[in-house]
């Protein structure tokens, strides 16, 4: 498991290697990927309020693209719109996209459609 930052848009979801300090761009999330591109996204809400716990929960390929890629570059205009901190320094480093194959998830309090 690896902590990310990342944007969603329709079924795929978008992380980058962005600037925080690293020996290398050659990180091992990026290797493997090149490995089994099958991943999984987890992201969760915890509360002391029980009653608003969730989770959901992201199935899918993913593959390493450049960030001046078509994909890369759309994924680094999503992520400077998500954060802050991007807007100043966005991310240089290769983009990981997923194509989510399913969604899964689970919320304490029913969600009305």
């Amino acid at each position: 498991m690896v902590p990310i930052v990342f944007a969603v848009d329709g079924d795929r979801v978008y992380s980058a290697v962005d600037a925080k300090p690293k020996r290398t761009w050659a990180l091992r999330r990026l290797a493997n990927i090149t490995v089994n591109p099958n991943v999984a996204v987890l992201v969760d809400h915890y509360a002391d309020d029980w009653s608003t716990l969730w989770w959901a929960r992201a199935d899918g390929t993913a593959r390493v693209v450049s960030p001046d890629a078509g994909d890369g570059e759309h994924a680094i205009a999503l992520l400077t719109a998500r954060y802050a901190q991007y807007s100043t320094d966005p991310p240089t480093g290769p983009v990981i996209v997923i194509d989510v194959q399913r969604w899964s998830g689970w919320s304490a309090t029913p969600v009305s459609r």
